[in-house]
């Protein structure tokens, strides 16, 4: 009798050991299921309705590079005027889509060749070196007070040209990487105060801010955004070249921006003196506050790309444990979570300010553009893997913004991406999809970075 009860208590042991490993295996199962099934999502959000789109449509084979106005049902518009900026993010798209669909589609690598010749031939300056801002269809350059050339533009030149060169190999391009990168050594690069001054004449003189520029005006003064893209630049070429003084200037920017322009209180100062002392209106009326509104206010879009690439250069530069870096970016996140997040519906808020004497923030800019909710997306995921299990809960806001932006951001009839979420801006559905200042590259970093990290992640 006792051997039969023996017997039946090991069937049963063994039975609940299967079903429970069933139980396992099957919610196993369910995730990697639902894991693949999200990947999908992003590479076809990635490909079929942003890439295809945009390429080879905005390809200009009578002028050189890009097209720059698509209209909202993707036509090309009529203005094409043709800014560095665009057309390198063109450029570094189309190499980065080369590299992950070589076996599929050569067409990338062609398109990234096309723009490269076009920087190359068109938009350097033969005379004084650096790249023109901002040129016609043809190419011949506008030239605009104070701001023939800058050190934004010449930082997505460099960004772009690395990027080819990564992808093709093509030598020419890192040579030209090398020769901008050296052109804002020269000129650029301030030699006291470091850091980079971003307006420059037409042979490289930075422009010194005068009296008689208006008030809200940027010009003359250093400037978050492009020091966060020159550090971005630099980190993409430091990573096919690294060269001694490439490594110095990243890591420079890297300390000023994570040191200096993100204040004490987790969010980054827009605009700075030379010595970066940060230019405020807080002690002015609510008026003139938002008068300055471009000068001075709370970017949440603009916290959390940058949280991205601070992490990305302190990788590039091989920081072991850099907790510092890594901190301050969770910070950033966490404050435009806290201060620049709809909590009805989801995605981050154009901009805030503290005004004095009130404690909460105020959403001065309830408006949500393209180019934050990208951003969002690749660096909350980004959270999500570092802090999985932080009370914040990051993959949670993560999915939110997915929602999101598949509801309110992403065209599901023409496809591509709105400029606004069409929540608050609803006119949005029939403005430009494309301009000088808007392409493909947030938000196909963002898409194609996104799902290679699931895949990483399991």
């Amino acid at each position: 009798m006792k051997k039969i009860i023996l017997l039946v208590s090991c069937f049963s042991l063994l039975y609940s050991c299967n079903s429970n490993k069933s139980k396992k295996d099957n919610n196993e199962i369910e995730r990697e299921n639902s894991n693949q099934a999200l990947i999908a999502e992003f590479e076809n959000a990635a490909d079929k309705d942003l890439l295809k789109k945009w390429y080879p449509l905005v390809i200009d084979k009578e002028d050189g590079g890009y097209y720059s106005q698509v209209t909202h049902d993707f036509k090309l518009g009529e203005e094409h005027n043709k800014m560095v900026v665009t057309q390198a993010r063109h450029i570094w798209t189309n190499a980065k889509a080369s590299k992950r669909n070589q076996e599929e589609d050569s067409s990338y690598l062609k398109n990234a060749a096309h723009g490269f010749e076009f920087l190359r031939d068109i938009m350097w300056d033969k005379e004084n070196g650096g790249f023109h801002n901002l040129v016609n269809k043809s190419g011949e350059p506008i030239i605009k007070k104070g701001e023939a050339k800058t050190a934004y533009g010449n930082s997505f030149a460099i960004y772009a040209l690395a990027a080819y060169y990564d992808a093709s190999g093509n030598e020419e391009a890192l040579d030209l990487a090398k020769k901008t990168f050296r052109w804002l050594e020269e000129h650029s690069h301030d030699k006291k105060y470091k850091g980079y001054f971003q307006h420059l004449e037409m042979n490289g003189t930075p422009v010194k801010r005068t009296a008689e520029m208006a008030s809200t005006s940027d010009i003359g003064y250093k400037d978050q955004n492009s020091s966060i893209h020159l550090m971005e630049a630099f980190t993409e070429l430091y990573r096919v070249w690294p060269n001694d003084l490439v490594g110095e200037r990243l890591e420079e920017l890297l300390l000023i921006i994570r040191d200096t322009i993100v204040n004490d209180d987790d969010y980054m100062n827009l605009f700075f003196e030379r010595d970066w002392t940060p230019v405020s209106f807080k002690e002015k009326s609510k008026e003139e506050i938002k008068k300055h509104y471009y000068l001075d206010h709370i970017s949440p879009g603009h916290d959390v790309e940058t949280a991205f690439l601070m992490l990305d250069a302190s990788e590039a530069l091989g920081l072991k444990n850099d907790s510092l870096t890594l901190q301050t970016a969770k910070r950033m996140v966490d404050h435009s979570l806290e201060t620049g997040w709809d909590k009805k519906v989801g995605g981050f808020y154009d901009g805030g300010y503290y005004f004095e004497g009130e404690d909460e923030i105020t959403t001065v800019n309830d408006k949500k553009n393209w180019w934050a909710q990208a951003e969002g997306l690749n660096t909350l995921l980004i959270m999500a893997e570092k802090f999985p299990e932080d009370e914040t809960n990051y993959r949670k806001y993560f999915n939110e913004l997915w929602s999101y932006t598949k509801t309110y951001m992403m065209d599901q009839e023409q496809g591509g991406w709105y400029e606004w979420g069409i929540d608050k801006t609803p006119g949005a559905k029939t403005a430009l999809k494309g301009h000088i200042w808007k392409a493909t590259y947030h938000n196909y970093r963002a898409l194609s970075h996104v799902a290679d990290r699931l895949r990483e992640m399991k």
